[in-house]
């Protein structure tokens, strides 16, 4: 075949290849230029994908803003399964951040958008959506529980007024005494003239545990 019959055969080829994307009404209008040898082809549109998360993260809590008050105030936008604030296990006071979660997922990006760096009590809100896969499981263990601080004032009452033995009550004294001496060097050395009371007379001696008959 020589160089004009392939020439005459390329121009065939493309005529009738116009004339078949003409002929076609679904590549009338094509989102980009044929290639040789075939019609276009649409690219298929992509739905944005919508959000499940229904975790939020709550940072920056202001005092007096606990579990009853954050119920109160975030129920207004829609249902709360749960809610939890982080608090310390001894003292039980807040740790000023904690997590909501609402059982509907648009609610959840709703209260993400309108409360994120929010002025409330001078503090600025942070509310961040958690995706699903980032939630630990153990987030929400025990999170309807109530802690009751720890009374220290009790506690050391009691530790103080308990019953010692004389070996333990030999001990305080010892104590005590090391204590007192310790003190006196401290006032010697700093130029201060003054008599240190006797401090054993003020310390009262061991009480002696009496036996009864069961008479």
């Amino acid at each position: 075949m020589g160089v004009k019959a392939k020439k005459a055969l390329k121009k065939k080829l493309e005529k009738a290849s116009a004339q078949f994307a003409l002929s076609d009404p679904k590549n009338s209008a094509p989102d980009f230029l044929p290639l040789e040898g075939g019609p276009a082809r649409k690219l298929p549109v992509e739905k944005p994908q919508e959000s499940k998360a229904t975790v939020l993260y709550i940072g920056r809590i202001p005092h007096g803003f606990y579990e009853n008050e954050m119920q109160a105030y975030f129920q207004q936008f829609g249902t709360i399964k749960r809610l939890r604030i982080a608090r310390n296990k001894k003292t039980g006071k807040s740790k000023h951040f904690g997590f909501i979660e609402f059982e509907d997922p648009q609610v959840a990006e709703v209260v993400a958008d309108c409360m994120h760096n929010y002025l409330l009590f001078e503090h600025l809100l942070q509310v961040h959506l958690i995706p699903p896969e980032q939630v630990h499981p153990k987030l929400w263990k025990g999170f309807n529980y109530r802690y009751k601080p720890v009374e220290w004032v009790q506690v050391e009452r009691k530790r103080q007024n308990k019953e010692r033995t004389l070996e333990e009550h030999k001990k305080l004294v010892e104590r005590i005494l090391k204590r007192d001496k310790k003190r006196q060097k401290r006032i010697e050395a700093a130029g201060i003239d003054y008599e240190c009371p006797e401090i054993l007379g003020s310390i009262q001696p061991a009480p002696k545990k009496i036996k009864f008959d069961e008479e």
